[in-house]
């Protein structure tokens, strides 16, 4: 589902997770990755403005529980604790939302942006077994080396050893109430490489 005001509202939501989550996994079992069963670390929102971003981060935590914001190439991303996760399917559901303001390198699909799951202590056996279905790795900390595949309508998978969440806490940071970062473009209504990133 594309980027509008009204994704960030619980129902409308949770709706939207349930479809793009159908969808995803059905995308990966065409390329003989059964995602289904995995659970799921969390569902990241892009947004195509900051004036966006604030918007969605005010209306998601007021359904959550804590937050983590910090700055990641150049603007701030929030890591949101759901108070009580969205069930997507039988024994599964969300329990964190990344939320991404506007892209820094490249295109980026706008809305519901990928899904995480958490393959756990099999993570080096399950790169080397769907290898050749993998657009790639990303290395983001000593704990954090997902890999994903890029559908066209540049909507992801990634695949972790550990949830976002957890990968979050073993470096340090804890999801103690809501804080923000001092941070704000020249301009909240511009475009993504408008305000530098």
């Amino acid at each position: 589902m594309t980027w509008s005001t009204g994704l960030a509202e619980r129902g409308r939501l949770e709706e939207a997770a349930r479809a793009f989550h159908a969808q995803q996994v059905a995308r990966c079992a065409e390329l003989g990755i059964e995602a289904g069963g995995y659970p799921l670390s969390h569902l990241a929102i892009r947004v195509p403005t900051w004036h966006d971003y604030v918007l969605a981060r005010d209306a998601i935590e007021a359904y959550a529980t804590s937050n983590l914001e910090n700055v990641w190439n150049g603007r701030p991303i929030s890591k949101i604790v759901l108070a009580e996760p969205i069930e997507v399917g039988e024994g599964l559901s969300i329990p964190l939302i990344e939320l991404i303001p506007p892209f820094h390198q490249r295109v980026y699909r706008m809305g519901l942006e990928h899904l995480g799951f958490v393959v756990g202590a099999g993570h080096r056996d399950f790169i080397e077994e769907h290898r050749d279905v993998l657009t790639g790795q990303q290395f983001q900390s000593p704990v954090c080396m997902p890999v994903y595949r890029l559908f066209d309508d540049y909507t992801h998978v990634k695949f972790y050893e550990i949830s976002l969440g957890d990968v979050c806490l073993l470096e340090g940071a804890r999801f103690e109430g809501f804080q923000h970062a001092d941070w704000h473009p020249a301009d909240a209504n511009a475009g993504p490489y408008e305000i530098g990133c």
